[in-house]
């Protein structure tokens, strides 16, 4: 970090956040305002900076940005009990649950079709897109 902060480029490069992104998360609230610097460049400090890596982490997990929103407010007022956090996390954990079982479903599906097909017939007679195309 420069005595002066960080412009959005370096606090791009130190998180793996496009410029963009960063910008729209402004835009959106995730990230406060950034300052100004005398030639008017966004400048950074490290508050920011771990709040985007906290961000970036949120994302990397999956959760939405209505999610992050809402953590970030949370995280924001430290005297705040964590039972809202709890919350939230066991509403996504259960989420995650009913996703992951979905998913172990769909491997199953695709392993029993995948065996009722050899490879020696035309698309026309595919077990397996005629299997998917089923509802």
């Amino acid at each position: 970090m420069r005595d002066d902060g960080y412009q959005i480029g370096d606090l791009a490069r130190h998180t793996g956040t496009k410029v963009v992104t960063i910008r729209y998360y402004e835009k959106i609230g995730l990230l406060p305002e950034a300052g100004r610097s005398a030639r008017n460049y966004r400048v950074y400090g490290q508050a920011e900076l771990d709040r985007l890596r906290f961000i970036r982490r949120c994302r990397a997990l999956g959760l939405s940005l209505d999610q992050v929103k809402e953590l970030v407010a949370l995280s924001s007022d430290e005297e705040r009990p964590c039972a809202e956090v709890d919350a939230l996390t066991r509403e996504y954990l259960d989420e995650i649950e009913r996703k992951i079982a979905d998913l172990k479903s769909l491997a199953d599906q695709l392993r029993r079709i995948s065996a009722s097909c050899d490879g020696a017939t035309h698309i026309s007679n595919c077990r397996i897109i005629e299997a998917l195309s089923e509802t």
